[in-house]
């Protein structure tokens, strides 16, 4: 799939302002660093800071809103920092406890669409109690009404972060199932 010149000129203008931006505003932090400034010296662990804060600005300020210009193309819609849902039912929230300690012992191997319909048969079982989750980076709606919910991870995260990640997608399709359990596919996937 090669680009239009409408996407190219989108593109490039995103990367100028959050450029233009990140450099006009750069405001670096404090920080107590005794042993590296030594060992690296202060002009060195200055450009580390600014380009560290330059990375953690990308998801927001460049993936995102290139990724949003890309699938607007493609998809009947795409928006950005959307809220998956407010509720999920305390089945649902059982059936992810499941999800996730089965993987973490290694007793089943990771499977989107079987841990998705096991949470949509729970999805509005049991108490709905009221959640706030982390907001979705990117959601897409095809032109079949498939949603893609999408998590951009400007760096690969440990172990841990792995789990919480995974738990935060299957949260997602439990709050958004909650509202409309008979989505026909609901897909999630995260972008590192």
């Amino acid at each position: 799939m090669s680009l239009t010149n409408t996407q190219i000129l989108q593109i490039e203008e995103v990367l100028r302002k959050a450029l233009r931006n990140k450099f006009q505003n750069y405001k670096p932090e404090p920080a107590v660093m005794p042993f590296h400034n030594r060992l690296l010296g202060k002009d060195r662990m200055a450009l580390f800071s600014f380009i560290h804060s330059l990375n953690t600005n990308f998801g927001t300020s460049i993936f995102e809103p290139v990724a949003k210009a890309l699938a607007e193309t493609r998809f009947k819609e795409a928006k950005s920092q959307q809220i998956a849902g407010t509720e999920i039912s305390s089945e649902a929230h059982k059936a992810i406890q499941n999800i996730m300690d089965n993987l973490s012992v290694a007793s089943t191997l990771p499977n989107k669409a079987r841990e998705i319909e096991s949470i949509r048969e729970v999805c509005q079982k049991g108490e709905m109690k009221i959640v706030k989750p982390t907001k979705v980076d990117i959601k897409l709606i095809g032109h079949d009404n498939t949603i893609y919910l999408c998590d951009i991870k400007t760096a690969k995260p440990n172990a841990g972060g792995f789990k919480e990640f995974k738990r935060t997608l299957l949260e997602w399709v439990a709050t958004t199932l909650a509202t409309n359990p008979d989505l026909k596919l609901l897909k999630n996937f995260g972008i590192s």
